[in-house]
């Protein structure tokens, strides 16, 4: 009952605001206001098998199933959200967007075939800058949901690679060329893995990141993406 009370007095005088819009938010709202939540760009791409991110990685490996969440466009709500939650500290965005993502996904029939949830590595000298790594944020949301393990360790950033950003697709993937190794001993009893980033562009690092771990055996990737740029 105190505890209750001093959390209604704390946010009386210093209220959570909406990520999106700046208002107060109300009882049960995270993150984004209700108004805010329903103006992200979401895909509806989860049961599509061609959809636009299976597209993308079409002929280039051998994935199960591929899907975003949201678009992502430059000036977006999903590019302010992801912004925020990759340098301004708000790593509860993180655990949002993964929840969000993850309601979205859990009516799906694919989903109950993964086995656990494997996020893009960071370098160790980057995460150590940021102090985390955003994706994993992401997976330990959907995680929460789709009562499904993080499995951390078991792809490692071997590589310091250079920025993507003004890199053609084909630099891209010769830049993220033996980047990544698997740790088999992590794996354990995990034969399906959800491999999950925060957005899709070219997608040379998830290809990366998926040929290292179909080179286990045995091993098959479904991919998953919160934003995909337009």
């Amino acid at each position: 009952m105190i505890q209750a009370l001093k959390k209604g007095l704390l946010h009386l005088f210093y209220p959570h605001l909406c990520y999106g819009c700046n208002k107060p938010l109300l009882a049960g709202e995270d993150v984004l206001c209700l108004h805010c939540g329903l103006m992200l760009p979401v895909t509806t791409y989860h049961d599509i098998a061609d959809n636009e991110t299976a597209q993308r990685f079409a002929g280039r490996l051998p994935f199960a199933y591929a899907t975003s969440y949201a678009h992502f466009t430059n000036d977006g709500l999903l590019q302010h959200l992801l912004h925020g939650l990759k340098y301004k500290n708000r790593q509860d965005i993180g655990h949002y967007l993964g929840r969000q993502f993850a309601q979205e996904l859990q009516d799906t029939q694919w989903i109950k075939n993964i086995d656990g949830i494997v996020a893009v590595p960071l370098h160790p000298r980057k995460e150590a800058v940021r102090g985390y790594n955003q994706s994993v944020l992401l997976a330990q949301g959907m995680g929460e949901v789709l009562q499904l393990p993080v499995l951390k360790n078991v792809l490692q950033r071997v590589r310091h690679t250079e920025s993507q950003t003004q890199k053609t697709r084909a630099q891209r993937i010769v830049n993220m060329q033996n980047a990544f190794v698997v740790n088999e001993r992590k794996l354990k009893e995990t034969r399906h893995i959800l491999l999950l980033d925060d957005v899709l562009t070219t997608g040379a690092t998830l290809e990366a990141c998926a040929i290292a771990l179909l080179k286990v055996k045995g091993v098959e990737v479904s991919i998953a993406t919160i934003g995909i740029a337009d």
